[in-house]
């Protein structure tokens, strides 16, 4: 996976457990696209003191997908739901029996509401 994808979605599952100002840094840099001289001159500090801070909250982010593992059981999770439908898509098309085809259509439903 794409650093940038990565560390966007760990700062949507853990960015409340970073300090304000890391995760402002973090949020700037990956998914506003501020350069490090446009954070530093927003925040009135040096490039270098903006990166050290994006740095720090990418190390804790990556400290607590390594202890939690949310993100890494929540990417397995869409794969098993995605071959679920499938499975669901194949079944639904071979059977001729509208019952059938009402309960798939509600499982499948239920499953993209879990995605």
């Amino acid at each position: 996976m794409e650093k940038k994808v990565e560390i966007s979605i760990l700062c949507e599952i853990y960015g409340a457990l970073l300090t304000e100002k890391q995760f402002e840094f973090l949020d700037d840099y990956y998914n506003n696209d501020l350069s490090l001289s446009e954070i530093a001159e927003n925040n009135g500090i040096t490039r270098q003191a903006a990166r050290d801070n994006i740095k720090k909250g990418e190390n804790k982010l990556f400290e607590y997908e390594d202890k939690l593992g949310i993100m890494k059981k929540t990417l397995i999770q869409e794969e098993k739901i995605a071959v679920i439908l499938s499975e669901i898509t194949k079944i639904k098309a071979k059977s001729s029996d509208k019952e059938v085809a009402k309960i798939l259509e509600h499982i499948r439903n239920e499953l993209n509401c879990l995605v």
